[in-house]
């Protein structure tokens, strides 16, 4: 059994203990901001952390603007995305009160926690880390530093504030792993100190693009959250798909006509194969039709909601969650410190 379909099978014990208990646990999500966050990063992971706080769990949740350029050459417009960022947050239902909302860049202590870290992994599984590989390939440029190192990173991020619960797609569950690996490695050298946080799998743990490709902003395969309708419908017409005119599933043979029904049956709660047969033999355009209206219906509140926030909320909204991440991280570091035998 793969890692994937191993932690797959843990799950209905893992929502249970949580719908049970959920003080029990402390959640640490995220993105980098490397644009608008899009409908992908909503199914896949926004809906679970509300869910998740509204139950009564603790959230942090951050935006990694410095690894913004683990795979790239400059930040681009990182200060714009976080803010739009924090907007989209705000408007799916991410509760400030309940929720701190925070950016890497301000709580140094992040990259004090990366050093020690660092030291308890090898070169060899930075290198087999599979977002490292895809990420290096897709850049086209030689391995940086802080691509190679980004898993450990993403390590520091999760366990300064001890997170023991983290959201994730099918992609970043290698990088829960690495966590896992340098907590127990941490705390077997220096003394019990941090959790080995769990993968949570989402109910939608990978969207494919509108294209069939993997879901990217850079392919330009996304529906943003920012977007309007009309730029939405849009979007979804010039989708690719093929001359066939009966709509079947079929993401091997078919992936543009296959990646429009997954995207249809998120936003419906419907398996896409439900979806194809109500199209039947009506042709590309009904299922495109289909697509937008089912995608502006689900993201028609979100966007209501946003249209009356302004950046001075997402600046408030930092501000906050700046101080309370900052705070966790100083007692996180002290901890690992001593425990370390590095207070002086």
């Amino acid at each position: 059994m793969d890692s994937f379909s191993a932690t797959s099978a843990r799950m209905p014990a893992l929502r249970s203990s949580i719908d049970n208990d959920p003080s029990r646990y402390r959640v640490l999500t995220g993105e980098r901001p490397t644009g608008q966050l899009h409908l992908g990063h909503y199914v896949g992971t926004i809906r679970e952390r509300v869910r998740l706080q509204d139950a009564g769990v603790e959230t942090f949740v951050i935006l990694a603007d410095y690894q913004v350029i683990t795979d790239r050459e400059t930040a681009g417009a990182v200060r714009e995305n976080v803010y739009s960022a924090v907007l989209d947050y705000l408007a799916a239902g991410i509760d400030p009160k309940k929720s701190a909302i925070f950016v890497h860049s301000a709580i140094p202590e992040l990259n004090q926690l990366f050093l020690p870290f660092l030291s308890l992994v090898t070169e060899a599984e930075l290198h087999r880390n599979p977002t490292v590989k895809s990420d290096l390939l897709s850049s086209g440029r030689a391995l940086n530093g802080l691509l190679l190192t980004y898993p450990v990173h993403q390590a520091a991020d999760i366990l300064f504030c001890k997170g023991n619960l983290v959201p994730v797609g099918k992609d970043n569950l290698p990088h829960v792993e690495v966590t896992r690996s340098i907590a127990r490695r941490f705390n077997e050298r220096y003394g019990e100190v941090f959790p080995e946080p769990e993968a949570l799998i989402t109910k939608t743990p990978e969207l494919p693009g509108l294209d069939g490709r993997k879901m990217s902003k850079s392919y330009g395969n996304t529906i943003t959250l920012a977007m309007s309708e009309d730029e939405t419908a849009q979007r979804i017409r010039k989708a690719p798909t093929d001359s066939e005119r009966t709509i079947t599933y079929d993401p091997d043979s078919r992936p543009g006509v296959s990646a429009l029904l997954d995207t249809a049956s998120v936003c419906l709660d419907r398996a896409p194969e439900d979806v194809a047969d109500e199209i039947g033999s009506k042709g590309s355009g009904a299922l495109k039709a289909l697509v937008a209206e089912a995608v502006n219906e689900s993201l028609r509140e979100l966007r209501q909601r946003r249209s009356s926030l302004v950046a001075a909320d997402a600046a408030d909204v930092l501000k906050s969650g700046n101080r309370a991440a900052r705070r966790i991280a100083v007692e996180t570091l002290d901890e690992t410190r001593e425990a370390m035998g590095m207070i002086y």
